[in-house]
């Protein structure tokens, strides 16, 4: 065998051993490229979670020094709770006035702005102020607006011969209110949404519609525009409807769950027994049973509307 062959065979037996040890390489810097965001993960997400479920299978107080296991006590007392049982309603009933009004409402206000060409740009600022202010420095405002003796909107009714309305004292109201508010707040950020939905529509295809006779301006959305915003409604309706759960601040700061527990959601009570009662296991069971809600509705949309959404 010639000195050539050898060392052509020897260099063939010495080839995988190389390209192993790239693909090592190159694994083990993928994996250090991750770690850092699995770190934060572990660190912010999956840890708070860990210790969230400890505590939920025990009877601990904050300020405590010492707890007993109690296993599913907590999750039981919630689901036998007359209290949690009418925050629960309450939240649904929030839930489902308020994600119809902030993505039907944000659709309309999107398509009627998309077609101004001078003053787009206010209205995109005007709607989208509520966004960036603060939540609660706004329910304040919404608080003296409502009032029944001295707010303006009153004064509006009264002056129209309705007579005076209690928005925030009347059981029959209050949830109504609130969630009216939910919808205003929310109207800003799912405008600029859809918006950027419609901008990426082509402009050929209302063309090619006008020439083959549908220039109609219902036609034309529930043809071309409806279902070509499809991936951004998905996108829409799922964090409208978990932002509509996490309703807190203005429960909190305009009716404090009243009147007559008229306005108590799930995560004030939540508050209240983890802040106000220092009950920390059974705050943290309901915690799990808020985010269980939300894990199951935000998946049944996901799942029943990715079907139907054209990519």
């Amino acid at each position: 065998m010639s000195l050539a062959a050898s060392s052509s065979i020897a260099s063939a037996a010495a080839a995988p051993p190389s390209i192993g040890r790239r693909l090592l390489l190159e694994r083990l810097t993928g994996l250090g490229f991750a770690m850092p965001a699995f770190v934060l993960l572990m660190l912010t997400i999956l840890l708070p979670l860990a210790v969230l479920l400890v505590l939920s299978l025990s009877n601990y107080e904050f300020g405590g020094v010492d707890m007993d296991w109690v296993g599913l006590a907590n999750y039981q007392k919630a689901l036998a709770d007359p209290v949690i049982r009418r925050s629960l309603w309450n939240t649904l009933l929030y839930v489902a006035i308020v994600v119809p009004g902030g993505v039907l409402g944000a659709l309309l206000i999107a398509v009627l702005v998309h077609r101004r060409s001078r003053t787009r740009s206010l209205y995109e600022v005007a709607y989208f102020l509520p966004v960036t202010s603060t939540l609660i420095a706004m329910a304040t405002v919404w608080q003296f607006l409502l009032h029944p003796t001295l707010g303006p909107v009153n004064g509006v009714l009264k002056w129209l011969g309705v007579g005076s309305i209690a928005f925030l004292s009347e059981p029959s109201t209050a949830l109504a209110t609130l969630a009216v508010i939910g919808v205003w707040q929310l109207l800003g950020f799912n405008m600029i949404l859809f918006l950027a939905g419609l901008t990426a529509i082509p402009r050929d295809l209302y063309e090619a519609a006008d020439i083959d006779g549908c220039s109609g301006g219902l036609d034309r959305f529930l043809t071309i525009t409806w279902p070509l915003l499809g991936p951004t409604t998905m996108f829409v309706l799922v964090t409208t409807m978990i932002t509509a759960f996490k309703v807190f601040d203005t429960v909190a700061v305009m009716t404090r769950g009243g009147p007559v527990g008229s306005t108590e959601v799930l995560l004030y009570n939540v508050y209240l027994e983890g802040f106000q009662y220092f009950h920390t296991g059974y705050a943290a069971a309901l915690t799990f049973i808020f985010l269980a809600f939300i894990l199951v509705f935000s998946a049944v949309q996901t799942f029943a509307l990715d079907k139907k959404v054209h990519y």
